[in-house]
């Protein structure tokens, strides 16, 4: 495997993704290739850490549209992003790769709380960090978590791994015609209002100059792909 572009990620996967084809629940199979294609990127001396959403078990948008109250219907999504955790946790030690669960709500039993230093400190040992229950704060997606821990732990680009092979100018399972972008820039992903991520991450990203790699995670390898720099999918980038 060649050199790693990369020396620092944050790969931000949707919990949808764990969910396999039907997109809900755990997917013991993705599950484990998704573990095992982490551990081999962490293996190229890259710091890795994983910010995980709970949309396969519950979407606090979706629950608030359903007549729940905002705030508690987030609350519970960032729960089911903790369960999630666990999962891509245990699927990581399974495959003999040291992890550290950390958390934005406290909860000491099951994952370590969130502290910048500890997170930095874990990664200085080789260990792959989750982030989980997003900002500890409803209204945030897990997008702003990403762009946000990438940010304070120094990490030099976001792996989305998403279920396309990039970004499109309109939704390509609705429209043929479709195009894909190999590079473009926040603030013309921003003006065009594509959903690359939501608009306080992507201007986040784009006040610290933070790269986003937009890729296909239902593609094997391509997170070593994304790591080595490879054109695969496409780059948000400052210019």
């Amino acid at each position: 495997m060649t050199h790693p572009k990369y020396q620092s990620v944050l790969i931000k996967v949707s919990g949808e993704m764990l969910g396999g084809a039907e997109g809900t629940g755990v997917n013991p199979d993705t599950l484990r290739r998704f573990a095992t294609e982490i551990k081999a990127v962490r293996g190229l001396g890259v710091r890795t850490s994983v910010v995980i959403g709970g949309g396969n078990i519950f979407r606090g948008i979706r629950g608030a549209a359903e007549g729940m109250d905002r705030a508690s219907a987030d609350y519970m999504g960032m729960l089911a992003t903790v369960i999630n955790g666990i999962a891509l946790q245990d699927a990581l030690e399974r495959v003999e790769c040291e992890t550290r669960l950390l958390t934005a709500i406290g909860m000491s039993e099951i994952c370590e709380p969130y502290i910048r230093r500890r997170a930095i400190r874990h990664q200085d040992k080789g260990r792959v960090v989750i982030f989980v229950a997003g900002t500890g704060n409803p209204y945030f997606t897990t997008d702003t978590a990403a762009a946000l821990r990438a940010a304070e732990i120094g990490a030099e680009v976001i792996l989305k791994a998403t279920k396309v092979d990039g970004i499109y100018d309109k939704d390509p399972c609705k429209h043929d015609d479709a195009v894909r972008f190999d590079r473009i820039t926040h603030l013309d992903a921003l003006a065009r209002g594509l959903k690359v991520m939501d608009a306080t991450a992507l201007s986040l990203c784009m006040d610290n100059q933070l790269p986003i790699v937009v890729f296909d995670l239902n593609v094997e390898g391509n997170i070593a792909r994304a790591v080595r720099g490879e054109p695969i999918g496409t780059v948000v980038a400052p210019r």
